[in-house]
């Protein structure tokens, strides 16, 4: 029997590590931490070593598992449709079920190398009629599932597991950061019908898409704000340190550019050109999904640690006709999000149960439907 108090949700970026121990019957007494920046990858096992000691401080209980949250430019969005014919009788979860093994079976017999992450089922149409939730008590002829897979490389994920295994920490479950934050933030605008997040991290850019009846894509970009301190490491001529810290710092300390007599005009002409880039990229990866003219029928929320370049002060500078609001996040709403997929807040999403629960029935083994 778990007698712990607090629940750990860790969120492993590319640059950045932001953890959450939450407790479990009074979330006031709940811990935040956030990692120092790094750019080497190896830097992070030496990072999450020191936020296990203060967690385990802090809380003082010995931790031995986590909630984990990662974002790559390697996670993979998958589509795939499936189709059924019945006889008309009423249709069971059970159906669905059969539909989504199916699915996944094909899945990670065509993407060896993968892992699943999520399972987001996109549509339900039922006798040609269109539903974003399974419907009760409804009977059906014709069924057809529209399935979201976000998938992560194998290795990668052993990878992650190795770093927390030297540690004696296993992981619980996996989530992309991306598409859990999007889940729980888009609750902010519930006026509004057509939304995406921009999610700009440190080595790809993600987009999720929501319309009025839930999530309709997701992907991935591999460009983010590496490539922003690449650009300023090679016009200004400096090293990539030292171009972190003036993308960083530009607006706030001019000191570093003074001691390297560089034009905060040319500063400024770098970072925006790459961000505008980057946004129009994302905005044809909208309108090519969505099937749009105009992006104007959606509006763009920025996100992540790439945004934080880009406050009000300096959106009128960016050559991008469309309108963009800045989202801050705060690592209580990074953690948090998490949090509220565990408990059920979205129906679209089919919740992979981990291996080590047991005595439930095979396909529960494998998901179960948020009811």
């Amino acid at each position: 029997m778990n007698n712990k108090k607090f629940d750990i949700y860790l969120d492993l970026g590319s640059s950045k590590i932001r953890v959450g121990a939450i407790n479990k019957t009074d979330s006031q007494n709940s811990f935040y931490y956030e990692s120092n920046y790094f750019s080497d990858p190896s830097n992070a096992a030496i990072e999450i070593e020191k936020i296990i000691h203060k967690l385990e401080s802090d809380t003082n209980e010995y931790l031995d598992n986590v909630k984990l949250m990662v974002d790559s430019y390697k996670i993979k969005s998958i589509e795939l449709s499936l189709s059924k014919k019945f006889d008309g009788s009423k249709l069971q979860k059970k159906h669905i079920e059969f539909l989504i093994q199916d699915a996944k079976q094909q899945i990670l017999r065509n993407y060896s190398d993968q892992n699943i992450l999520h399972v987001v089922i996109k549509n339900y149409k039922i006798d040609n009629q269109n539903y974003t939730s399974f419907p009760e008590n409804i009977t059906c002829s014709l069924l057809s599932v529209d399935i979201i897979f976000i998938c992560l490389e194998k290795k990668i994920i052993e990878d992650i597991k190795t770093i927390f295994f030297k540690l004696d920490v296993s992981i619980n479950q996996l989530f992309c950061s991306s598409y859990i934050k999007s889940l729980s933030y888009k609750d902010n605008f519930r006026s509004v019908e057509n939304i995406s997040f921009i999610d700009m991290g440190f080595n790809k850019t993600s987009i999720t898409c929501y319309n009025k009846k839930g999530i309709s894509f997701f992907s991935i970009l591999p460009i983010g704000g590496s490539h922003i301190t690449k650009d300023l490491s090679k016009v200004l001529n400096v090293d990539l340190e030292t171009a972190e810290k003036i993308k960083l710092s530009f607006d706030k300390d001019k000191n570093i550019l003074d001691e390297k007599n560089i034009s905060l005009e040319l500063v400024q002409q770098v970072i925006f050109c790459r961000v505008e880039e980057i946004l129009e990229l994302c905005t044809k990866q909208i309108k090519l999904n969505e099937n749009l003219d105009q992006i104007e029928k959606f509006k763009l929320v920025i996100m992540g640690g790439g945004s934080k370049i880009l406050d009000n002060k300096f959106k009128e500078k960016i050559s991008f006709s469309h309108e963009i609001d800045l989202l801050e996040e705060t690592k209580e709403d990074i953690c948090g999000s998490v949090l509220k997929l565990s408990k059920g807040l979205n129906k679209q999403e089919v919740v992979i149960v981990p291996k080590r629960q047991i005595k439930y029935g095979f396909f529960e083994k494998l998901f179960h439907f948020f009811s």
